[in-house]
């Protein structure tokens, strides 16, 4: 479904982003972990047609056989939303602060379907409730202000699975949120992904976090992919040396297992693969 070969992301000269080949396939989850500045973010970007514009771009992206490098900017934004949507890290900086967001998950209904105002509305509702938003009919009309961090995070979600993508990506989803809280956001993820066989591309410098939700995962250093394979293959024999420093350095790495627990995530041991 997804397909980068050659990706390369540059800014005078000097190369960011060195991907030669990477995939997502229907329903997968594929985890993209890495510290600050590996690329990671850069690289979901490129996808979706929005870095900026001093970045040169080369290379091929494929999604449901189109090219996307290169496709006309009213081309991409109708792709955007519809059939690639995007979670951002802070939905706190994300969501518009001057209005209410029910209107901003209606938006996405507005731009790419032909629904009328009253089953906007209505879809908005049932976008709500899908997301486990506790009375929707009273957060509808609220500003992001008078919500907290998780339903915020909630609302992003709701937004980017209205027209029901074939991929979500989700970039650091958790980080800004409390442990409990993340947990809830992270089954929600799960859940939507599993029951609409929607492919998801994870993104976070949490390894713990990552592995608990991926089937694959890619280890991003220094704007290249070091490692890619099975989650539970990587974990348990990492086979580059920046992995294995990783996975040292994530004191959160005991914890998946139970995490995964919570979670109900089932993987794939590479048997047969």
């Amino acid at each position: 479904m997804l397909e980068i070969n050659n990706l390369r992301i540059s800014i005078a000269g000097r190369t960011l982003v060195k991907i030669d080949h990477l995939t997502a396939s229907p329903g997968e989850r594929l985890g993209l972990v890495g510290e600050s500045g590996s690329g990671k973010t850069l690289t979901v970007l490129s996808i979706l047609g929005l870095l900026p514009s001093m970045m040169d771009v080369e290379g091929s992206i494929i999604f449901a056989g189109q090219e996307l490098l290169g496709k006309p900017e009213d081309e991409l934004a109708t792709i955007r939303g519809r059939d690639i949507a995007m979670v951002f890290q802070d939905p706190s900086r994300s969501l518009n602060p001057t209005m209410k967001v029910g209107r901003q998950i209606g938006e996405t209904l507005h731009l790419h379907t032909k629904l009328s105002k009253s089953e906007i509305a209505q879809k908005t509702l049932e976008l709500m409730h899908s997301v486990q938003l506790q009375d929707p009919e009273k957060l509808v009309s609220r500003y992001p202000h008078e919500l907290s961090g998780g339903q915020q995070q909630r609302v992003m979600i709701a937004a980017a699975i209205a027209c029901q993508p074939k991929l979500l990506i989700a970039d650091e989803p958790t980080t800004a949120l409390d442990v409990t809280v993340q947990q809830g956001v992270l089954k929600l993820l799960l859940k939507l992904s599993r029951e609409s066989d929607m492919a998801m591309i994870f993104v976070s410098h949490n390894l713990g976090v990552v592995q608990a939700v991926s089937e694959r995962i890619a280890v991003m250093h220094d704007g290249e992919i070091v490692e890619l394979g099975l989650t539970t293959q990587i974990l348990d024999s990492p086979g580059a040396a920046y992995t294995k420093e990783l996975i040292g350095a994530n004191p959160s790495i005991p914890d998946a297992q139970e995490l995964r627990r919570l979670l109900g995530t089932r993987f794939p041991t590479g048997k047969g693969v």
